[in-house]
């Protein structure tokens, strides 16, 4: 007969296992999604061993008539300040580039990703097309300059709406620059084991156009939120009349 201490000792081992089991099938994906106005997107933080996986889409149904409706960057919190290193940026399935080539799929020498924002309002972790005063030619993710210089620059790789068609609309975003229609896949090594994306991502913001003074959703605060509506509606009715 087994004594009572090595029994102890299986039951103490299984209830680890199973404790263990429970930790990892707990961790959920976290859904952040924001609109103002026409202006809608929709970001997936997930992940695939230690690797944290966005998908960051533009989900509107609108028109993209302006560069103020260009998604460009997103901006979100870590709990604990992970430090990640850049894997990938990709197409995301069923996306396509207009006006530019596609780089066989692989964009990330059109987007960057920054540790620390430093920015007052922003989030700390950051991925962004358009420099911002934030991303610069060191921060890109692995891959082939597509158009412009080398770095982040301007309106091109920005991520154009489902409803978008590109024959209408100012220069900017019919020919000016190349966008993607309508989700990247940005792919960043380094977490802990276990990471649960439902419990430790936060404060996402979603960026639009070229400067932070354009539209950026949520805002830190109701106010503020209302007032990137009226301005976003302001641009809109005057950019497209451009």
């Amino acid at each position: 007969m087994k004594s009572n201490a090595v029994k102890f000792r299986r039951k103490m081992v299984l209830a680890s296992i199973v404790g263990a089991a429970a930790s990892v099938a707990s961790a959920a994906p976290y859904v952040s999604t924001a609109t103002v106005g026409s202006l809608s997107a929709r970001a997936e933080f997930d992940t695939a061993g230690t690797n944290l996986v966005v998908t960051l889409t533009n989900i509107s149904a609108a028109d993209v008539l302006i560069p103020a409706d260009v998604l460009t960057a997103v901006f979100f919190d870590i709990s604990g300040g992970p430090t990640l290193t850049r894997v990938s940026a990709t197409l995301a399935p069923g996306s396509t580039v207009l006006f530019g080539p596609d780089g066989g799929g692989v964009v990330g020498g059109e987007w960057a990703y920054v540790p620390d924002t430093g920015v007052a309002g922003l989030s700390k972790y950051g991925i962004g097309s358009a420099g911002f005063d934030i991303f610069g030619p060191g921060d890109m993710f692995p891959g082939p300059n597509l158009q412009g210089p080398v770095g982040p620059d301007g309106l091109q790789y920005g991520i154009t709406s489902a409803g978008d068609n590109p024959g209408t609309g100012n220069a900017p975003v019919t020919g000016g620059f190349a966008l993607i229609k309508n989700s990247v896949v940005f792919v960043l090594s380094g977490l802990p084991q276990n990471f649960d994306p439902s419990q430790s991502i936060s404060n996402v913001q979603f960026q639009y156009g070229t400067g932070l003074d354009e539209p950026r959703t949520p805002e830190p605060s109701a106010l503020a939120l209302l007032m990137a509506g009226v301005l976003y509606a302001a641009r809109r009715r005057a950019g497209s009349n451009a």
